[in-house]
């Protein structure tokens, strides 16, 4: 249901595709290109294909690790509050400030090993994930796409970027084989 006036927030992606890269590094740039050479960019979309959830391990988790882990969160979460009263405090704004350091540490630290606690050893490690895609199509409103073609030909030749084959960025591009073929009596 759209609200009269307000334009419809329809999230799936519109358009032709004007580049397909291997990173979004690649794709960003060439929507920053065409902003450069005054391209309407708000035509533009960065479409991420073939998401893949990637959890990259930073190590092994132990007690003391998360006990560390812990604390240190929690002072920094207390030093935060202890500066948010120190602000309202008239009288020794330090002893508030210390007083949230301590208190956050303590607290960090009890509620790190109670959490490392429940895992029960299912999962002794650290890990950071993200969502990443396989390629990283740049599409653009139908009445623009061939403008925005032409800018990013010139982008492509200046060896900024290095865009995929359209139709073929699944597959590798395969030599040609000639065959002979002998002529019959």
């Amino acid at each position: 249901m759209t609200t009269q006036g307000m334009p419809s927030m329809d999230p799936r992606p519109t358009g032709l595709t004007i580049g397909t890269y291997d990173t979004y590094r690649e794709a960003q740039r060439a929507v920053d290109y065409l902003s450069d050479e005054k391209f309407p960019v708000e035509h533009t979309t960065i479409v991420g294909n073939n998401l893949r959830q990637v959890e990259k391990i930073t190590g092994r988790l132990s007690w003391g690790r998360a006990l560390t882990a812990g604390l240190a969160s929690g002072a920094w979460f207390g030093l935060f509050v202890g500066l948010l009263l120190g602000l309202f405090t008239t009288g020794n704004w330090l002893a508030a400030l210390l007083t949230g350091v301590v208190l956050g540490a303590f607290f960090g630290l009890v509620f790190g090993g109670l959490s490392y606690a429940q895992s029960a050893g299912r999962r002794d490690f650290t890990s950071r994930t993200a969502v990443v895609a396989t390629t990283y199509d740049v599409l653009c409103d139908f009445k623009f796409a061939e403008e925005a073609r032409n800018h990013l030909a010139k982008l492509a030749l200046k060896g900024e970027v290095h865009p995929l084959l359209p139709n073929h960025a699944d597959q590798p591009v395969q030599p040609v084989q000639e065959t002979t073929q002998r002529p019959t009596d």
